[in-house]
């Protein structure tokens, strides 16, 4: 008897202890992941890649996020790649099958060192051979002449390039004509460009139009031969060494005053990022610049799920690491994310979907073995209350249970033991 006891004792001792470490220990939710302060901690915003365009940025096309800018506010002059207006007005107001007619209008561009096809007063071509040579040949004379064709007068359409600069959110930029064609009044910056072309990207027609490597204009009524057209985006030429794979279109741009401008877009793993550089000494820079910033994009972030979307984080950085700021646009309510300092992106919230209301006589049909949803409700609340009941694990609650219990057993054998010796020694 004396033995049993003192195994009893010893068993009751090694749950108590238990339940005591096991109190002791942190209660963390579940799936909760403890190393998430240290990732954030150690992950720091990408440094961003050494460019020499004096102006330059990688942004984000599904979220407008900017990953890296250098001077992308500053006001320069486009050249060409204003076309990339141009173009978004062109497919959202024309049909692609309309005739367009060349006046002097368009003619008047014409010159030997400026983008051109040679066009002639008089001249019939298609929209769709109009976008195709202005994107591709940069065709001075073409831009002028969409223009009229598009606004009614040339004038007119430039009003309606300030208008949709400014809808979708450019806050630098000013057009005086359609191609891009010196002007002082005529300027724009990094990140407006960026913007426009991204506004575009959301068009089919001008995705396969700003992405087009080749195209043929068949004779016209005025021109017997055909007019074979082929990119001089060394980013999107196959042949060309500065190719870039994933790359799905852009507009190059080059005055004398404006130096070389360059706008690119490429798609990779489901991400696509908007590059561009202005004011680059030649092509090449230009080009290199580009690269280096997609790289930058490619190698340093991922994309991380959040309520209703999705926006770019950096490599090691999680949802957990990231703030949210409510906020309201266009009469929806809108969650910005942000990392340190650094907006991520902003994402439309979802608008929850109400829960229907059962019937009334599915309510009365309630029977048997079938329970009313608000008991469930309440007994799953109940269940949830046990597991957290005065912040008191489960398992402890068992443990101590289970020793109280076994220090009850105790104390009974403990008084027979007394009184079988009593007797005994009595």
């Amino acid at each position: 008897m004396r033995k049993f006891l003192k195994r009893m004792t010893g068993i009751f001792l090694c749950v108590a202890m238990a339940a005591g470490i096991y109190g002791a220990i942190p209660a963390y939710a579940e799936g909760t992941d403890t190393g998430t302060d240290i990732q954030a901690q150690a992950a720091q915003w990408p440094t961003g890649p050494a460019v020499q365009a004096a102006s330059a940025i990688i942004m984000d096309a599904s979220t407008g996020t900017v990953l890296y800018e250098k001077d992308a506010d500053t006001p320069r002059y486009p050249a060409s790649i204003t076309k990339i207006m141009t173009l978004l007005l062109a497919v959202e107001n024309c049909s692609l099958k309309e005739d367009v007619v060349f006046t002097e209008t368009g003619t008047r561009d014409i010159s030997w060192d400026s983008g051109n096809i040679g066009m002639q007063v008089g001249e019939v071509m298609s929209m769709r051979a109009c976008l195709y040579a202005l994107v591709i040949r940069s065709a001075n004379e073409v831009a002028a002449q969409i223009a009229e064709h598009v606004g009614g007068t040339e004038q007119h359409f430039v009003d309606m390039m300030n208008e949709r600069a400014a809808q979708i959110g450019c806050t630098n930029t000013h057009f005086v004509n359609a191609s891009g064609l010196p002007d002082p009044d005529h300027y724009s910056t990094a990140h407006d460009m960026a913007l426009i072309m991204r506004e575009g990207l959301k068009n089919k027609k001008f995705r396969r139009i700003i992405g087009a490597t080749d195209y043929t204009i068949k004779p016209t009524n005025m021109n017997s031969e055909s007019r074979v057209l082929h990119t001089h985006h060394p980013m999107l030429a196959p042949e060309s060494s500065y190719h870039y794979d994933g790359c799905i279109g852009g507009k190059t741009g080059y005055t004398s005053e404006a130096g070389n401008t360059l706008v690119t877009a490429a798609e990779k793993n489901g991400t696509t990022y908007i590059t561009v550089t202005m004011k680059a000494v030649d092509l090449a820079v230009a080009s290199t610049d580009s690269t280096a910033l997609f790289n930058y994009g490619y190698q340093n972030f991922t994309k991380a799920q959040v309520n209703g979307g999705e926006v770019s984080v950096p490599n090691g950085v999680t949802v957990d690491n990231l703030t949210v700021q409510e906020n309201s646009q266009d009469g929806n309510t809108v969650d910005d994310y942000y990392y340190n300092d650094y907006l991520l992106g902003s994402v439309e919230v979802p608008e929850a979907t109400p829960t229907p209301e059962p019937a009334a006589d599915t309510l009365s049909d309630t029977s048997g073995g079938n329970t009313d949803q608000a008991d469930q409700n309440e007994k799953s609340d109940t269940v949830g209350e046990e597991k957290t009941s005065a912040g008191m694990p489960k398992l402890r609650k068992i443990l101590l249970i289970i020793g109280a219990a076994m220090l009850l057993l105790i104390i009974i054998l403990s008084i027979a033991l007394a009184k079988k010796e009593k007797r005994y020694y009595g």
